[in-house]
């Protein structure tokens, strides 16, 4: 029996982000064995930096990403065609040409959405652009979210059943073993930017000094997206001789390396997320993890028991939260070694592609 055809559109490293880290997982992973994937690259550029910017170049190359679209779907006869959609206006506007070259071709489309903004982008929106994004988004055949409770997203275009929930999953090689090192060794793994909440954690770590805290470093490894970000970083590093290093964006052995060796991992955004690989990598490597109620975090992070959920911008609780894990061993074996429990039931790269597995099948079959 032949393998049912699934064209998936998506951007793949570079640039190393959460959609395209996504893109790349799945079309390598065991999905192959039940579906035939065929990619189509939705890049424009390939640099951070150049994202967002606008050019000629960007727009020739998009129009040629629509024709191969076309051909692709022309050629493959694809029995479902993935879409991830953006949650901007102009960012909409490029992926519902995709969704309607696929409508137009007789094709079934499912949305995937890889963040939680969505809801306030459509609120600033324009009641034309509403109106527009609900019109092409009734025409497909559902949605994917990243967490049960981003279900509400989409309530008003899709009925329930066609909402389906696919947390990120992978297969990561890190050692899980209880740690205790003095110093502790704390670590925050993202893209350096205010959103991200770099400048919460590097402010708690200043409360830490203020209280007598000492037995304990912070490594930040990213890019800084942000020249003003950095300076206010590094120059309340310095003035306060804070124990933290910055090192340089690493996507490979180096990052999972810094993984292995920590004792804590900290990722407080203060903008909406998805699901954050970061906190899957954290999770994998048996690490308590403090974060914030930002998308689907709080499915992955169980306050109180494999980490604590903090309020946006509140550097003083986490501080109190570090302080706690810092000084109890313990305690911080226990919620690691929970972290690595949830990781193996729930966010392997086996559990994401049964739940894709299924709810391809169940929109090809609707």
């Amino acid at each position: 029996m032949e393998k049912p055809v699934v064209v998936i559109l998506g951007k793949i490293p570079p640039p190393y982000m959460g959609p395209s880290l996504a893109t790349q997982i799945i079309l390598k992973s065991s999905l192959n064995e039940q579906f035939r994937l065929v990619h189509v690259d939705t890049r424009a550029v390939k640099s951070l930096t150049a994202m967002g910017k606008f050019s000629f170049a960007k727009i020739g190359r998009n129009l040629g990403i629509y024709r191969h679209l076309w051909k692709t779907i022309r050629r493959e006869h694809p029995a479902l065609v993935l879409v991830p959609i953006s949650q901007s206006t102009i960012g909409f506007l490029k992926d519902a040409v995709f969704i309607l070259i696929a409508l137009l071709l007789g094709r079934k489309v499912l949305i995937h959405l890889r963040g939680s903004n969505f809801l306030n982008w459509m609120k600033g929106s324009s009641a034309i652009t509403r109106t527009f994004v609900k019109s092409v988004l009734r025409r497909t055949n559902g949605v994917i979210v990243l967490g049960n409770n981003l279900r509400y997203l989409f309530a008003g275009i899709y009925p329930p059943e066609r909402i389906y929930v696919v947390p990120n999953g992978a297969d990561y090689a890190l050692s899980s073993r209880p740690k205790s090192n003095h110093p502790v060794r704390l670590l925050y793994l993202a893209n350096l930017q205010a959103s991200k909440g770099i400048e919460d954690l590097v402010e708690a770590i200043r409360l830490l000094k203020v209280q007598g805290v000492a037995d304990f470093r912070l490594d930040v490894v990213g890019g800084w997206r942000s020249s003003a970000t950095q300076q206010s970083c590094e120059s309340l590093v310095q003035t306060h001789q804070l124990p933290v290093s910055f090192h340089p964006a690493d996507a490979g052995e180096k990052k999972f390396q810094f993984l292995s060796e920590a004792d804590i991992f900290i990722f407080p955004p203060r903008a909406p997320e998805g699901h954050p690989w970061v906190v899957v990598e954290a999770m994998a490597a048996g690490l308590p993890i403090i974060s914030t109620d930002q998308g689907a975090i709080v499915e992955s992070v169980l306050d109180g028991k494999n980490g604590f959920i903090v309020p946006v911008r509140d550097p003083a609780a986490i501080a109190a939260h570090l302080k706690e894990l810092i000084q109890n061993d313990a305690k911080r074996v226990e919620m690691g070694q929970f972290s690595r429990h949830l990781y193996e039931t729930e966010f392997t790269e086996k559990r994401m592609v049964e739940r894709l597995a299924a709810t391809f099948r169940a929109v090809i079959a609707a």
